[in-house]
């Protein structure tokens, strides 16, 4: 019975058909890892070839101050609390500009929902950091922020996105997505936007012709149910708009969440492999699958290239957000590193810009050193 439904599965994918539902659900409990992995591995060369691509980029986390409270959430401070930060304009733009130096071609810029700054902030620190030259792309906010913008402005989600494009707003991250189903949400992130709201902004998203990432928070209180609905409305809404760019399976980070009381723990290498490989198999409609090393660790990341992923993020330089729920990775990675890590895979480099354009594609690891 499990190999005739694996079998099913294999001939859909060779046939171009769409797996459904049921058939994901069936590979997250089936324990053949490696005929997931050989399935996943097969599509991906399909779309991608032999290439990996990564960016040289680096994050800015320009405030750990949160009026949400959610639980999953190591970064947030309350204002005043001991550990809270808010980086100046010039704090930013210093920032940006010594990652220019070093040749990043892309600013990272989240953040939390601070109670106090005004809306001409995000838009004057857009203005700065793209001033530093017309070539550096702004990917900046998530649909959480974009949500909590538009009622600080006063305006429609339309107009916001609006006002922060002309600004210098270039893309987005594809953060507060989480798990978009609501009893999964109204447990670990009563306060924030709704799984639908979250879709309605991104849609609102790609309508203003910006593209955006889409993600998926996975290991800690939802089901295999769960999480395959959140693929389930992701592809219907890239089915409408064609505006996701790339999925990020991202994996939970306990150690320093209020979810750590409840027993939950970290994910396994198996269970990141399998929830990557499901994420290739079923999104076909998504070109792109991301390990993002940050949170996986770099060997489960580059074990993941024989598992349907195509792409390993950038160089980060300075990430916050999942190194205070716990990550244990370093805070960054060198060009030549990502480089030799894909090489000595069996893949091949590719320097890419945001948008997914390459700008260079590197040669075996013999020839980089």
């Amino acid at each position: 019975m499990v190999t005739d439904m694996l079998d099913s599965i294999c001939r859909k994918v060779d046939d171009g058909e769409r797996i459904t539902e049921e058939e994901a659900l069936f590979l997250y409990r089936t324990k053949d890892l490696l005929a997931i992995g050989e399935l996943a591995a097969k599509i991906n060369e399909r779309k991608n070839g032999k290439c990996v691509s990564f960016n040289v980029n680096r994050h800015i986390n320009y405030t750990n101050v949160c009026v949400n409270r959610c639980k999953f959430c190591a970064f947030f401070r309350a204002p005043g609390e001991p550990g809270a930060y808010t980086y100046s304009l010039e704090e930013i733009r210093s920032r940006a500009q010594e990652a220019m130096h070093q040749g990043a071609t892309e600013i990272h810029i989240v953040g939390g929902l601070h109670p106090d700054l005004p809306f001409e902030f995000y838009l004057e620190m857009l203005a700065s950091v793209k001033s530093l030259s017309p070539d550096l792309h702004v990917k900046a906010f998530t649909a959480v922020e974009i949500e909590y913008l538009s009622r600080l402005a006063r305006l429609s989600v339309p107009d916001t996105l609006r006002c922060l494009k002309e600004a210098g707003l270039g893309s987005l991250p594809g953060g507060g997505a989480e798990i978009l189903g609501d009893r999964v949400r109204q447990q670990i992130c009563p306060e924030k936007i709704s799984g639908e709201h979250w879709l309605m902004i991104m849609e609102e998203v790609h309508r203003a012709g910006l593209k955006s990432n889409a993600t998926m928070l996975y290991g800690h209180v939802e089901s295999f149910e769960d999480r395959v609905e959140h693929m389930r409305l992701l592809r219907d809404l890239q089915d409408r708009t064609g505006g996701f760019q790339v999925f990020i399976p991202l994996a939970f980070q306990p150690e320093n969440s209020a979810l750590t009381i409840s027993g939950v723990r970290k994910t396994s290498g198996v269970d990141d492999l399998k929830t990557l490989a499901i994420a290739r198999i079923y999104l076909d409609n998504f070109t792109h699958i991301k390990a993002y090393w940050i949170m996986l660790g770099e060997k489960i990341a580059q074990v993941s290239l024989s598992f349907g992923v195509n792409d390993l993020d950038g160089t980060v330089v300075e990430e916050k957000i999942g190194h205070d729920a716990g990550a244990a990775s370093p805070q960054c990675m060198s060009r030549e590193d990502i480089i030799v890590m894909i090489s000595k895979a069996g893949k091949i480099p590719v320097e890419r810009d945001t948008l997914y354009n390459a700008l260079r594609v590197y040669g075996t690891e013999e020839q980089i050193q």
